[in-house]
């Protein structure tokens, strides 16, 4: 099939898809599917096409998360359109793991004292991930898996929460998302991977996060609006939860100044482990799979459901 990229091309990825037997144009009108790695607007230079020509039959977007682009309207009945859910897996739990371990030895809070004195203090804030540690993963998907997989050396009891419940390889124990309530009291760690719904947005709230162990680290590497910011701050200050470790905030970007960045049992990466260097790396085979089940008329691997948010 003919395919474009736009709003600017990936030499790497086109290149793998052309290896696969497609044909690369720089015309849309021209082509069958469109690799989309642009904003959420329509026109202008990093925008969609607009109008989108009628020979395009699906959109490929580059990237896991879509529900910006479905509440700005570009994801519209009518087109189809897939995404790169489970592609970046590893990556992203590896952030995930180092976030969860920086945090739970006090990493932040030593480089901001800068000096040995605060060694005994920092000590005492110390935590480990041992045989007898809970870790639940909040959204078990491609993330969770392989999360789950770096997690076993260590040992720990995993709880996996999902959608419908379905058993997790790997997981001690899984429950679906509108079952899970208990988990929050019972955990000692969270690990955050859901995608972003009406189910979820705020899903951590003061209310769930007084339901949490005093010692508890929160991760969040799913999107930032999971998790009620300024609860989370309140909750920080207060000793409320021990520390929380995160690749993506709400707002984004995080401004210049806020609390999160200066409080010592807060770490913030800015949003670095899933992002277009790596996209370019590790998106190919997926859109070449999504592109031969839509050959097929079937329905693609990573097809977006607009009604459920990803």
């Amino acid at each position: 099939m003919k395919f474009t990229m736009h709003p600017g091309p990936w030499p790497d990825v086109i290149d793998e898809v052309v290896a696969a037997g497609h044909t690369y144009v720089t015309d849309p009108a021209e082509a069958k599917f469109l690799i989309y790695n642009g904003g959420r607007a329509e026109g202008g230079a990093d925008g969609l096409p607009s109008p989108l020509p009628e020979s395009i039959g699906f959109i490929q977007y580059p990237f896991a998360g879509v529900d910006h682009l479905i509440d700005s309207g570009l994801i519209k009945p009518g087109v189809r359109w897939a995404n790169a859910g489970g592609v970046y897996g590893r990556p992203v739990a590896e952030i995930a793991l180092s976030l969860l371990l920086s945090q739970l030895h006090q990493v932040k809070a030593a480089a901001m004292a800068g000096s040995f004195r605060d060694r005994g203090e920092l000590d005492a804030r110390q935590g480990w991930l041992f045989h007898d540690t809970t870790v639940a993963l909040i959204g078990a998907g491609g993330i969770g898996r392989e999360l789950i997989k770096l997690l076993e050396p260590f040992g720990v009891h995993v709880i996996a929460v999902n959608r419908s419940g379905r058993e997790v390889p790997g997981a001690d124990e899984t429950y679906p998302m509108d079952r899970a309530g208990h988990v929050w009291s019972r955990a000692d760690h969270f690990v955050l991977t859901a995608p972003l719904t009406e189910d979820t947005r705020g899903m951590v709230d003061a209310g769930v996060l007084a339901k949490m162990k005093p010692d508890t680290v929160l991760v969040n590497v799913g999107r930032g609006q999971l998790v009620v910011t300024d609860d989370l701050v309140t909750a920080l200050q207060n000793g409320t939860i021990a520390g929380a470790a995160m690749d993506v905030v709400d707002p984004e970007p995080l401004p210049d100044g806020h609390p999160l960045w200066q409080l010592p049992n807060a770490t913030i990466l800015p949003h670095i482990a899933a992002t277009g260097r790596i996209a370019r790396l590790l998106v190919a085979p997926q859109i070449i799979e999504n592109a031969a089940a839509f050959e097929r008329g079937e329905r693609m691997p990573t097809e977006v459901d607009a009604e459920a948010g990803y």
